[in-house]
Formats: C-alpha cells, sequence, structure tokens
C-alpha cells in the first residue's frame, strides 16, 4: 500500500479518512489559504480528533518546512553526508 500512495495516493485502495486527511494535506501544502473550518469539521465526520487534526496540521507544516529549507539552502536529501 506504502508504494501505491507513493505513486498516486488519489489512486490507492485507502479508507475515506485516510484520503480525506491526505486531501486535506494536499490543500495545505499547495494553497494554505484555502483551508478552512469546513474543512476541518470534514476530518472530524470521519473520526479525526482535534488532537489529530492538530498533529496532522502540525506534521504537514513541518514537511512543509524542511522541504523549503532544504531547497533554498541546495540541500539534496539523497545526497549522503
Amino acid at each position: 500500500m506504502a508504494a501505491a500512495v507513493k505513486e498516486d495516493f488519489t489512486q490507492a485502495k485507502l479508507s475515506i479518512a485516510d484520503r480525506r486527511m491526505l486531501n486535506f494535506a494536499v490543500a495545505l501544502t499547495n494553497a494554505p489559504a484555502s483551508c478552512r473550518e469546513d474543512d476541518v469539521k470534514a476530518l472530524r465526520e470521519v473520526g479525526f480528533s482535534d488532537i489529530a487534526i492538530h498533529d496532522i496540521v502540525q506534521v504537514t507544516a513541518l514537511f512543509n518546512y524542511y522541504n523549503r529549507l532544504a531547497d533554498g539552502l541546495g540541500i539534496d536529501p539523497e545526497e549522503p553526508c
């Protein structure tokens, strides 16, 4: 399943909750200002607690931060130290 998600999560066999979480993370990455309270409510509707939603936002934000930091400094994360 991990390979299917990595290749194209929109085509992977995922639960509604997992799909909704990933769609939210993509929206938060690509257009953060587009995320609204309705998006958070949609996560709650499929069983995510407020703590879990907080974690989703934190992990998404941290990965975006680290990627931008690496890109801005010209660091290739695949290159050995």
